[in-house]
């Protein structure tokens, strides 16, 4: 059986060659520590899945949805932008369900690359930023994210041929998997060079709502300018403990919002009603969720960071998202020490060169294992790391 030459271009997916090595060594009898995918390991809130409970006994819920999505969730979505950001929606025009960022992400790049063209996309970062485009027949040109620049992305540096035929740009702040948070002027450059080269900015916000030391992440949408330009993917996934709901939505620059829509009416038949008015009770009674879980995950990032400091790694605390990213040992690579502490800990880590040639030489710890795992694998790789 022949497949596409598309799929031969994609490397394998780095979370499902994950899954398969936690899969193996299992079988083998491993005690595994997986901190390899950020999966929340909390339940989903009472209040969202009791809202979920009696959606689901709604006859009305059981027809085909409308890729629209229900005024319900459209208006929540907007009524929090409002709230959280001071960005102002309209709910008919600009706001869209998706199932969930990855979905969204992926499927801009078959409404808006032909052949030929390209995606601006941040190396390192989410995976689905460069295979999309590979996949709508595009190409995916590299936009460093350095330490020494804040892993803010050198817009100046790129090259004028990709700028011609750039028709998007990826951004990811707080950033997947550095941790790093939006840089000073970013945004704002961001929208400058759109403005210019006629590119859609997508930015995803799928970390938006789990931050630490008091630390408050912005929309891009709060830029000036950004709605003429760009879209924001805001996923409730990290913030609401909801991964397997998928449960997101695509904000923003009205026409390109409409574009997504337009494709999506061809591909799939749109977000279960129940789970939409899940996520509306999520937004509109669940603002203390994500401050009670980035209170768990502070306190996670403190004991990583704390222990990885004591065998010598230098390591930056981050200021959101739910990982560490932290530098491999001298004498190894991203794929070779994980390799080691696979091998030797039976903990899972994820190669920072998995995401990008700028991941090469670092390794992201997931804070989403409960905190007496989350120690006993400190443990693990501190004997690892001093030996």
């Amino acid at each position: 059986m022949r497949h596409s030459s598309r799929l031969e271009r994609l490397p394998p997916y780095l979370f499902a060659e994950l899954e398969r090595k936690v899969a193996a060594k299992k079988a083998a009898g491993v005690d595994v520590i997986s901190l390899g995918i950020g999966d929340p390991d909390t339940p989903t809130p009472e209040l969202v899945v009791d809202a979920a409970r009696e959606a689901v006994a709604d006859p009305g819920t059981h027809r085909y949805p409308s890729n629209r999505g229900r005024a319900e969730l459209r208006e929540a979505v907007a009524q929090f932008y409002e709230r959280r950001f001071g960005v102002s929606l309209d709910s008919e025009t600009e706001i869209v369900p998706a199932l969930g960022a990855k979905e969204c992400v992926f499927n801009l790049n078959l409404a808006f690359l032909d052949p030929g063209d390209a995606a601006l996309a941040a190396d390192p970062g989410y995976p689905v930023y460069t295979g999309g485009p590979l996949l709508a027949g595009g190409e995916a040109v590299l936009m460093p994210l350095l330490p020494e620049r804040g892993f803010a992305p050198d817009l100046e540096a790129i090259a004028p041929a990709d700028r011609e035929r750039a028709r998007l740009m990826y951004l990811n702040y707080p950033n997947n998997p550095t941790g790093a948070v939006v840089p000073d002027g970013l945004f704002e450059r961001a929208v400058g060079f759109a403005a210019e080269h006629d590119v859609l900015v997508v930015h995803d916000a799928s970390y938006t709502e789990v931050a630490f030391d008091g630390y408050v992440p912005p929309s891009f949408l709060e830029t000036p300018g950004a709605k003429d330009v760009g879209v924001e993917v805001f996923s409730l996934s990290k913030g609401y403990n909801i991964t397997g709901w998928r449960t997101a939505a695509i904000v923003g620059n009205a026409e390109a919002v409409e574009s997504y829509w337009r494709l999506k009416t061809n591909i799939d038949s749109g977000m279960f009603e129940g789970v939409q008015l899940a996520a509306a009770a999520a937004l509109e009674r669940g603002d203390a969720v994500p401050r009670d879980m980035s209170a768990v995950y502070q306190r996670r990032r403190d004991l990583v960071c704390e222990a990885l400091s004591q065998v010598g790694v230098d390591v930056t605390p981050p200021k959101a998202t739910v990982y560490v990213w932290a530098p491999v040992p001298e004498g190894h690579t991203s794929a070779s020490y994980c390799e080691l502490v696979l091998e030797e800990s039976g903990v899972v880590l994820s190669p920072g060169g998995a995401y990008g040639p700028n991941g090469e030489g670092f390794f992201r710890i997931s804070l989403t294992v409960p905190d007496e795992r989350l120690t006993e694998a400190m443990e693990r790789l501190r004997s690892s790391l001093a030996g």
